[in-house]
């Protein structure tokens, strides 16, 4: 159990730690110069976000600008950027297309629950037991469908509707090929090539905000018949909504809980995975649990302001590391800079071309894809493999729900598939030799046992994947031996379904005459035998310290003459 020292720590916001270390005018500088250059960054993602996930764009400046505040404000790394993610522009295009906005902010609030609830029962280091393949696949499987979804902007397309599903929008894109517009695929293209090139000869320029404004500025002075932001959504607000409660009812709040479980497994998978990389790169080191609960705050509020889900941005913070961020104050000045620009700026937004969005939505589709890696993935061995295939194909064609519960679970069963194969379980009576159990033991041969003595070697966990494979094993033997002696020292674990299991040959011992003896048991598989009173305190096992002592004592049960049991000493 955690010290109380400890707790108080761990759930201490890294704010609060990095202003008690001291906070000079220099590192105010620095964090400010890095706030800004994330705000410029964020400003034109955010709104691309909103307007691919079925929001209007100034909600995903609101999200930018509460939940990136809070997060950075109360969660447990140092460098944390948040706001709205490329992960969550899925699952809110379904939940606002299927429950209506107040769904999405429902289940948003949910979500917030969860992730504090998660946070205060330190679920934060579970995020390492996520198998890579399931990563991946469903990450890549995003990537390609916020792909998909901008190929309308991009074309410049008439489309009275898009489908939601996969290959009905991409059958419905084929179909309306004719209509193409040069004028917007133009914009796209010419701010696509813009933000590479950029990208490979000026990195240090914010590509993505140069490629809007000068497409916005090729719009407006030209005139070009391309539809903006302005002419889609011509009511965006000039400042902070007020906060608010959404409607809501018993059977709303019970219809969006799916939805607010994939949210808040999303958000903390996604923030906890951005906390290490950041780690890594300023060889810090977050606080999972409080990061899970800043998490949570963030979203809740986020909610209230009409916001969108909330989560760390890998992208996001390592610009913000890159630009010199020492402190939190970095991403908290970096939601203030938005704020600015929502007040005094918010006007030119109106401008800004939707095939420009869609533009950089492809970049952080490609961002998003991990390429290398899933290259590198199908070089796996067959499970990894399947594995990612099958969390990709689920993601793009059925739903994300469905490819993480599926990928979880495979990935668990292929795990438990794999340990049952490290288990050894061998009948050391008859294999010639018996083997020695750690270095300086006697090597003991199969003469020197005495008659009706079976000896049984496991080495690994015994956990319910092996457990019936050891029953099975013993049932081999034919003819019920006056001894068996099962060599426990390498078995580092015992579940309920190995206690069950040596439970069952103890009763089937105990029907055939035979006396079971246990070697070299170690302390946890020893407590659980202990919890269904097969401890020493019963008869019906006799636990021995090693090996050399369980023989004497079978030889001794057997009846054996006692010269022969001198020779094994």
């Amino acid at each position: 159990m955690m010290h109380a020292d400890g707790r108080l720590i761990a759930f201490t916001p890294k704010l609060i730690t990095v202003l008690r270390e001291g906070y000079s005018i220099d590192r105010m500088r620095r964090d400010c110069v890095a706030g800004l250059t994330v705000a410029i960054v964020a400003l034109p993602l955010a709104m691309a976000l909103a307007i691919a996930s079925g929001a209007s764009p100034d909600k995903g400046l609101v999200t930018a600008i509460i939940a990136g505040f809070l997060i950075s404000a109360l969660g447990g790394s140092r460098v944390q950027i948040g706001g709205p993610t490329g992960a969550f522009v899925v699952v809110v295009f379904g939940v606002i297309a299927q429950h209506g906005y107040d769904g999405l902010l429902i289940a948003t609030l949910m979500a917030g629950l969860m992730l504090i609830v998660a946070g205060y029962l330190g679920l934060g280091s579970l995020v390492r037991f996520i198998p890579q393949p399931v990563v991946t696949g469903f990450t890549a499987g995003i990537a390609v469908i916020i792909a998909s979804s901008q190929v309308k902007d991009f074309l410049g397309l008439s489309m009275a509707h898009v489908p939601a599903d996969f290959l009905p929008k991409w059958g419905a894109y084929f179909a309306a090929l004719d209509s193409v517009r040069i004028v917007p695929l133009a914009v796209g293209a010419g701010s696509l090539g813009l933000i590479i090139a950029l990208r490979k000869w000026a990195p240090r320029l914010p590509g993505f905000l140069i490629a809007v404004i000068l497409a916005a500025a090729a719009v407006a002075l030209l005139h070009l018949p391309v539809e903006t932001i302005g002419s889609r959504f011509p009511d965006l607000p000039t400042d902070l909504p007020a906060p608010a409660f959404p409607d809501f009812s018993p059977a709303k709040l019970q219809a969006v809980i799916p939805s607010a479980f994939t949210i808040a497994f999303l958000a903390g998978i996604e923030a906890l995975l951005s906390a290490v990389v950041a780690d890594g790169m300023i060889g810090s080191r977050h606080r999972s649990n409080q990061e899970l609960v800043g998490q949570g705050v963030a979203n809740i509020a986020s909610a209230l302001f009409g916001g969108l889900p909330a989560t760390g941005a890998i992208a996001r913070t390592a610009t913000n590391i890159k630009a010199g961020a020492i402190t939190p104050v970095a991403g908290i000045m970096h939601a203030l800079f938005l704020l600015l620009f929502i007040l005094f700026a918010s006007d030119l937004m109106a401008y800004v071309p939707l095939a420009a969005l869609a533009a950089i939505l492809f970049m952080v589709a490609w961002g998003m894809s991990e390429h290398h890696r899933f290259i590198q993935l199908l070089r796996m061995p067959n499970g990894d493999r399947s594995l990612l295939l099958l969390t990709f194909g689920l993601t793009v064609l059925v739903d994300l729900t469905v490819a993480i519960g599926v990928g979880v679970t495979l990935a668990s069963l292929l795990f438990m598939m794999r340990m049952s194969q490290m288990v050894e379980i061998a009948n050391d009576s008859g294999n010639g030799a018996l083997s020695s159990e750690e270095a300086g033991e006697d090597i003991h041969q199969r003469d020197a046992l005495p008659p009706r003595v079976e000896v049984f070697r496991i080495e690994g966990p015994v956990f319910f994947g092996v457990a019936n494979e050891l029953l099975d094993t013993l049932r081999r033997i034919g003819l019920p031996p006056k001894v068996i002696i099962l060599r426990m020292r390498r078995v580092p674990l015992l579940d309920a379904s190995g206690v069950t299991t040596i439970e069952e040959i103890v009763r089937q011992a105990g029907s055939a005459s035979t006396q079971i003896i246990v070697s070299g048991i170690q302390a946890q598989p020893m407590a659980m035998l202990e919890r269904v009173s097969l401890g020493p305190a019963d008869r019906r096992v006799i636990f021995c310290g090693d090996f050399p002592e369980a023989l004497r004592v079978a030889r001794a049960i057997a009846g054996a003459p006692t010269a022969a049991a001198e020779q094994l000493n």
